[in-house]
């Protein structure tokens, strides 16, 4: 009430209206504008203390001479010492990941194919990831996907599917695309049953459906990596699931992740950048450092609503985007409050 009194002309007690009176409310209305919580998350995170790289600060290297000179050698050993090393392992990763599974889904669709196909992925995963200089911790390890089921997990940047396929091979779901991503998407699926589809087209969605369902219903295939979120958000929150993940049965293992921003970017904003640009500014950053944590399975209950069940998964994921040294101690309290409803029966504890 006092900050309104100051757009006030009038005294109050006399209970007069002046024009100037609904100036609050405008200016709160327009900062609320401004200040969007959900446009925001589809930005880069602002950093506290600079990281010393350009993309994150503009202006910071220019604050004195000794400054400047420790950025200077950041950008000498980055784009000098590292991205040609990185590039390189790149290279090898992609390549090897095109000739492997295209050589691969020449053969009959018996074990050995499968197994063959598993260990390509895998081998080329993790040179893409030394080619990113990763850091990976992963945590609670006996919640990891099993076969048979369905991983959903919060979506920064296609980096996200090399950082949860280095600890395991995951049959993939995802949107079709152009360029370099259409020509690995067009190989991958030779030898592992990866579904693309285009959003625009509702009959592919109900194509996509089918085989889903199809494919959970068989234990012995990969489980499937699904993003809920269906676009990049920036890491520093969850936005709403489509709950059409969540309709097709089966165990859900829910994998929060989680980017350290100070040693890297890792948010794809696609609006700015295509692959290849996201890609080098990648491997021009210091090293992208990141936690995973495996959270409890999942399974939907006969006569649980769609919408509750995909809402538990989302409150799942949130506590994440908390510091790194109060992670764990949120990830027990809200796991702990997510055992207790009825509709969802919960397998393995932390």
């Amino acid at each position: 009430m006092g900050e309104l009194r100051r757009y006030r002309t009038q005294s109050i007690s006399r209970g007069e209206f002046a024009l100037s009176d609904s100036f609050y409310f405008y200016i709160k209305g327009l900062e609320s504008i401004v200040d969007d919580q959900v446009t925001q998350r589809f930005s880069s995170e602002e950093l506290v203390s600079w990281n010393l790289l350009t993309r994150t600060n503009h202006n910071f290297h220019y604050i004195s001479l000794r400054l400047t000179i420790i950025w200077g050698l950041g950008v000498i050993i980055r784009y000098c010492v590292l991205f040609p090393l990185r590039i390189t392992l790149a290279i090898i990763g992609l390549t090897w990941l095109v000739i492997g599974t295209t050589l691969v889904g020449f053969l009959p669709n018996k074990r050995l194919k499968n197994w063959l196909s598993e260990l390509v992925h895998l081998m080329c995963y993790r040179i893409c990831a030394r080619g990113l200089s990763a850091t990976i911790q992963y945590h609670n390890k006996e919640n990891k996907p099993q076969k048979g089921g369905i991983c959903v997990a919060n979506h920064t940047s296609p980096i996200d599917i090399v950082i949860l396929a280095n600890d395991g091979c995951y049959a993939m779901v995802g949107q079709s695309h152009g360029g370099l991503m259409g020509v690995i998407q067009r190989s991958m699926v030779r030898s592992c049953p990866h579904v693309w589809f285009e959003r625009s087209e509702m009959r592919d969605r109900n194509a996509v459906t089918s085989r889903l369902r199809a494919h959970v219903a068989a234990k012995t295939n990969l489980p499937i990596l699904i993003f809920p979120e269906g676009t990049c958000i920036n890491n520093t929150s969850v936005m709403m699931f489509k709950k059409g993940s969540f309709e097709i049965g089966g165990t859900i293992y829910p994998v929060a992740i989680k980017y350290d921003p100070r040693f890297g970017d890792a948010f794809w904003n696609s609006a700015k950048y295509n692959m290849v640009n996201y890609l080098l500014r990648m491997m021009t950053s210091w090293a992208i450092v990141v936690n995973v944590w495996y959270l409890p399975p999942m399974t939907r209950r006969v006569g649980c609503h769609t919408v509750y069940f995909w809402n538990q998964k989302k409150m799942c994921c949130e506590p994440h985007y908390s510091t790194i040294m109060g992670c764990k101690r949120l990830l027990s309290a809200v796991l702990g409050d997510l055992q207790s409803p009825l509709c969802l029966s919960t397998g393995m504890g932390v």
